[in-house]
């Protein structure tokens, strides 16, 4: 007969780390199976998603492209043919050592979903009915917070960081050749970066629920915020100003996003409150 699982007000601090020993397994083995379904689509993983923002029959080089064409700027370098640089593996495991970690990173982006699931599933046994009642849409609202900053980072950041790094030169003297890890690793950090940086809002949201955070406190650092914003936008993009404008508007909003959302969660928390002492006085 299987075990009942305990209330989670009998389980010890060592029936919880159980507990969560179990959670993680279960994640480690969802992105080990999206990583090894990765694995095998080995084709379409690097000439298609991987090496895409090198062709510059890339989406975002036409359109930036079309945009240069139309205000007038003859000389744009998304306008080329191609990139004076190739990618090139130096090391002999180098192809199979990238073809393995990026399986495991994609494994990691398609099992996104079920990682927070699981994170969820430890975490909810110790809320009350009605927070696990108004949290329920967590889960998919923070998939798409997740994905959206993934294509973000996909077909914004990453092309232009491509675009700027790879036809950067010091002297005609110095050809590019770049080596395949470097390359994985621009696109990898870029991507997960960009997805978790959108996560913001939902970060926002449990800070304001646990008291760490007031609308009051991110108006009043909104200054501060826009530093830190630039900074991590002239991080994660090439050091160009029009680079890390495009990539702080968006940070930009979802801070103000960041704002009203700890309003909406203060203004219920404060509705609870009154609510419960009339049911007191009553």
């Amino acid at each position: 007969m299987a075990k009942r699982k305990k209330n989670v007000n009998e389980m010890s601090f060592l029936d919880h780390l159980e507990d969560l020993r179990w959670h993680l397994v279960r994640i480690c083995i969802a992105i080990v199976l999206c990583g090894f379904a990765a694995f095998i689509f080995k084709g379409f993983i690097f000439d298609v998603i991987i090496l895409g923002p090198k062709d510059m029959s890339f989406p975002t080089y036409r359109w930036l492209c079309a945009v240069s064409q139309f205000i007038g700027i003859e000389d744009a370098t998304f306008c080329g043919e191609s990139f004076p640089f190739r990618i090139q593996s130096r090391t002999l495991a180098g192809q199979f050592s990238a073809h393995l970690w990026t399986s495991v990173y994609a494994g990691f982006i398609v099992a996104f979903p079920y990682v927070l699931y699981q994170l969820w599933a430890f975490i909810s046994p110790g809320m009350h009915e009605n927070e696990r009642k108004h949290s329920r849409g967590f889960i998919i609202v923070s998939s798409l917070l997740f994905f959206l900053g993934v294509l973000f980072g996909y077909y914004i950041v990453t092309p232009l960081s491509i675009n700027f790094l790879g036809t950067y030169s010091v002297s005609q003297q110095v050809h590019n050749d770049f080596d395949l890890s470097s390359y994985i690793g621009l696109v990898r950090s870029t991507v997960i970066a960009s997805g978790l940086i959108f996560e913001l809002p939902i970060i926002i949201y449990f800070l304001t629920k646990v008291g760490l955070v007031t609308p009051e406190f991110l108006k009043k650092y909104r200054k501060h915020a826009l530093v830190i914003v630039l900074i991590l936008s002239a991080i994660i993009t090439p050091p160009d100003i029009a680079s890390q404008i495009i990539v702080a508007i968006p940070i930009l909003i979802l801070y103000q996003a960041s704002i009203y959302i700890s309003r909406f969660v203060v203004k219920r928390e404060a509705k609870k409150k009154k609510e419960t002492k009339i049911k007191e006085h009553v």
